[in-house]
């Protein structure tokens, strides 16, 4: 056999900041087969990516002479100087990678893929390869442990998680039923946030504050999303992004899917915090 027929496999890697993602796709005679995606945590972009490449390959006895090439995308990509063990490496722009990722995992052709890191991106994503970069909001996880820290000196966020979990918004937000008599109809929820962090009580715990924070997040990505996917059209937005694995999160998007009547669909599609990086791999199986 050949040495290029040997050469069946797609490597993809997003080099974030402290995270470095890799995930795999097998050329078969049907199609492409996902080979299931790892993490490796380091603060150094360039060690992390060798150390997420040795473990991805070795977890999965890839040899390196079936690899066809490597397509590399995030913030941390450009510390990688040189191309990893003399394959074929390729760079992807990030926001090519968050549409084709959206749309794989959410078997949609047209969507607004909304990609929640440590800020949030939104991008216009369709089958036919245009993938269009409407912006985003600073806003994000960053945001989450940012504000944490301060509020409540705690940066973990798996703690964050714990503390959240035992909050109660009614110390924290204001909301339309506190400003709107009970019996004054209204086409808004009462439920619906008027002012995140407005009717902070004298007795709010940090789970409150936790929550409340998280709540802020969600709520303001949400809304972003809202004015974006009526700007071009759609309603389906698919979630991406290692926020998408907070308990908090599928919760919270529900309740704008049937509690809030603003004509959006969200939807969390199953690996969603794998999402770029499935993507920055898809873009090296495109002719």
């Amino acid at each position: 056999m050949k040495e290029s027929e040997k050469r069946n496999i797609i490597i993809g890697i997003d080099v974030g900041g402290s995270t470095t993602k890799i995930v795999g796709f097998k050329r078969t005679d049907s199609g492409a087969e996902l080979i299931a995606p790892e993490i490796v945590r380091a603060n150094d972009p360039v060690t992390s990516t060798y150390g997420a490449f040795g473990k991805f390959t070795d977890e999965h006895r890839i040899p390196i002479s079936s690899i066809e090439r490597v397509m590399m995308t995030g913030v941390g990509s450009s510390y990688v100087k040189h191309d990893l063990y003399g394959l074929d490496c390729r760079r992807v722009e990030e926001f090519r990678s968050i549409g084709l990722g959206g749309l794989y995992l959410s078997g949609l052709e047209n969507a607004l893929v909304v990609s929640m890191g440590t800020g949030t991106a939104l991008v216009h994503s369709k089958s036919t390869g245009e993938m269009n970069y409407l912006g985003g909001t600073g806003v994000g996880g960053g945001t989450l442990v940012g504000l944490s820290k301060l509020l409540l000196q705690v940066g973990n966020i798996d703690h964050i998680i714990e503390y959240a979990e035992g909050g109660d918004l009614a110390n924290i937000d204001l909301r339309i039923k506190d400003i709107t008599a009970k019996d004054e109809t209204s086409r808004l929820s009462a439920d619906l946030t008027a002012a995140n962090f407005g009717n902070v009580s004298d007795v709010a715990t940090k789970s409150d504050i936790a929550l409340g924070i998280m709540n802020m997040v969600f709520e303001t990505v949400a809304m972003v999303s809202v004015f974006a996917s009526r700007h071009v059209g759609v309603s389906d937005v698919v979630l991406t992004g290692n926020l998408t694995r907070l308990p908090f999160c599928a919760e919270k998007f529900h309740e704008f899917n049937t509690k809030h009547k603003y004509g959006v669909n969200f939807i969390i599609p199953e690996k969603a915090q794998f999402s770029t990086v499935i993507g920055t791999a898809l873009a090296g199986l495109e002719k």
